[in-house]
């Protein structure tokens, strides 16, 4: 089973209803650009904490215009989740051995992401 992690804590990782599409970090997003409207939920694999390669994709997915639900999905870490909120993450979705090493309160610890963003304060200050 699976918990999805949200600024809220965690919850049932229950896909909102229509059309769900999985991508590996290595699938292309330029087949999708026709299609993004259509799509409910794109959940992005992460093999590994170390591997970095979904952020790059929810950011390329926002800048094409992807409005609907974003997942990451699998190894993500308690520390990963604010850098995933500011790619364009709304959630992570982690194995259940996974939010029982890393509870929710080591989450929520990051839930403010918006309050530790560098460049949201850059943007203030000018």
């Amino acid at each position: 089973m699976t918990v999805l992690v949200t600024d809220r804590g965690f919850g049932p990782a229950d896909p909102p209803p229509g059309e769900v599409l999985d991508l590996g970090p290595a699938d292309p997003l330029e087949p999708l650009a026709g299609r993004l409207a259509a799509l409910s939920l794109i959940r992005i694999t992460f093999p590994t904490a170390g591997d970095g390669r979904g952020f790059t994709l929810a950011q390329r997915l926002r800048d094409m215009g992807y409005r609907g639900a974003l997942w990451a999905a699998g190894a993500i870490i308690a520390d990963q989740y604010a850098m995933a909120r500011r790619a364009g993450f709304d959630a992570a979705e982690i194995p259940d051995a996974m939010a029982e090493r890393q509870p929710q309160d080591q989450w929520l610890y990051r839930a403010d992401w918006r309050a530790h963003d560098p460049r949201q304060r850059l943007r203030s200050a000018v």
